[in-house]
């Protein structure tokens, strides 16, 4: 399967969204976010961010080659430094909508995405965090059905047509990203309500946390809105084995419709690209943890899982 330079395979899957170079320099190509007190950088900002954005006063740009930077200011003078941080992006990305500068922001707010790999609890709207390409987090299940003789289903989401990224793609069951002061099993839950129709007390009683994928992509040519941005990714990962008689049902307009699809009818449309980017990641890892790929019949089962498991520049939450 991975030989066949024709055919995609679960390693060039994997390579479509972890495409971050290994060998780069950040510091030769991209400003590195900085906070408060923090030798620490935060996230890396393409050069054509840093020109077309509208900085405040609440920011310090430093163009010098090699060292290139953005710094926060603290306004507060350490009285109130999560406070000050918070209002200085708050004020920026008013004034991004305002003036409709960035693609990505789509001229509207969002939801605060905490800033997880700083010290203090600070956070910057949804639709921006990418181009400042601080870490994202999202919460995802994989529901499924098991049969008497161990045969596994996969129910399977359709996304809906107007959606921002991958737009009628094939998706997992529940995904969601994790609001600041939402944890993981919060937000999966919480997703799975809206998302699928799923209640609360039946998720509680059936979904597993399997574990943590981490990778970094750089948005593309497929990507509707600014090119080049960086994106590391932490994603927690969630089983649910749900009884025969449960079938979820779209309760939003992010869904179009569900499959219940088979374990060879999911890696036929993995591979024919039909997935969700990172939707494929976490396929790949449901797959990998049954047993469906293992060492026997891929041949870069290796490399898979480490790249699916990619040590982050930035502190991890």
């Amino acid at each position: 399967m991975a030989g066949d330079p024709n055919k995609r395979s679960y390693l060039s899957l994997i390579q479509t969204f972890d495409n971050f170079p290994y060998d780069i320099v950040p510091s030769e190509e991209y400003y590195l976010l900085y906070l408060p007190n923090d030798k620490q950088p935060h996230g890396y900002l393409l050069p054509e961010t840093v020109e077309k954005m509208p900085w405040t006063s609440d920011f310090l740009i430093d163009h010098t080659s090699h060292k290139r930077s953005v710094n926060v200011i603290n306004s507060s003078d350490g009285k109130d430094t999560a406070n000050a941080i918070n209002v200085a992006f708050a004020k920026l990305i008013n004034i991004c909508i305002e003036r409709d500068i960035f693609h990505i922001i789509a001229g509207v707010h969002s939801e605060p995405f905490s800033i997880v790999s700083a010290q203090y609890p600070v956070h910057m709207e949804r639709f921006a965090s990418a181009l400042f390409g601080i870490t994202s987090r999202g919460s995802y299940i994989t529901a499924y059905t098991k049969a008497a003789d161990g045969t596994l289903k996969l129910w399977i989401g359709r996304r809906a047509a107007h959606l921002y990224t991958s737009p009628g793609m094939l998706d997992g069951t529940v995904a969601g990203g994790i609001k600041a002061g939402s944890t993981p099993l919060d937000t999966a839950i919480h997703e799975a309500d809206e998302e699928a129709s799923l209640p609360e007390a039946l998720v509680r009683k059936h979904i597993r946390p399997v574990g943590v994928l981490t990778y970094i992509s750089v948005t593309g040519p497929e990507f509707p809105g600014e090119k080049g941005l960086v994106i590391p990714d932490v994603i927690y990962v969630h089983d649910l084995e749900l009884p025969s008689d449960v079938i979820p049902k779209p309760n939003d307009d992010e869904v179009e419709t569900f499959y219940s699809m088979t374990v060879e009818e999911v890696q036929k449309a993995l591979l024919n690209g039909e997935f969700k980017p990172d939707t494929a990641a976490v396929l790949i890892d449901f797959f990998i943890r049954h047993g469906v790929i293992n060492p026997e019949n891929e041949r870069d089962y290796v490399e898979i899982n480490m790249r699916l498991h990619r040590r982050l520049p930035f502190r991890t939450p």
